[in-house]
């Protein structure tokens, strides 16, 4: 297994399909409705088959200098409860602490509660339904920024 960011028009078809098959067509909803206007301006991560097939995808994007969201994760079902969600979360955690945010946010499906909070997630709220039938719930984790002193000399 690999993970990486998409780079070529192929891997981002790839990627597309697997967030529309597993976040949106169960519901019904055409394909095209698993993006969003944040598509370009976002961090964008896959975890990909030896045969560079992505297998878990995720997204995090910037609500302000602060803030950063998640969105989008997606973990094909053979594939879950194996790492593969964890993966995607830590590398896009990795990211966004390196780009200065000190707060992340999430709407987390009810199913994936438990998920978020053994990363560290707590919930704030409730949040939307979406498709009028899968509950959502606004998480939040505060994120340490990291510090690159010199090391000291012993």
């Amino acid at each position: 297994m690999i993970i990486t960011e998409p780079s070529s028009q192929n891997d981002f078809e790839l990627y597309y399909n697997l967030r529309w098959r597993i976040l949106r067509k169960p519901w019904n909803q055409p394909k095209g409705s698993e993006k969003d206007e944040l598509e370009v301006k976002s961090i964008h991560v896959m975890v990909c088959n030896e045969d560079r097939i992505p297998i878990g995808v995720g997204r995090a994007h910037f609500n302000s200098n602060e803030e950063a969201q998640i969105r989008y994760m997606a973990v094909e079902d053979e594939w879950q409860g194996k790492g593969i969600g964890s993966m995607i979360l830590s590398y896009l955690e990795e990211k966004i602490k390196e780009r200065g945010a000190k707060n992340i946010i999430l709407n987390a499906r009810d199913l994936a509660i438990k998920f978020y909070e053994k990363h560290g997630y707590e919930i704030v709220k409730e949040a939307h339904t979406l498709f009028d039938v899968i509950p959502h719930y606004k998480m939040t984790k505060k994120i340490a920024a990291t510090l690159n002193l010199p090391k000291r000399k012993v």
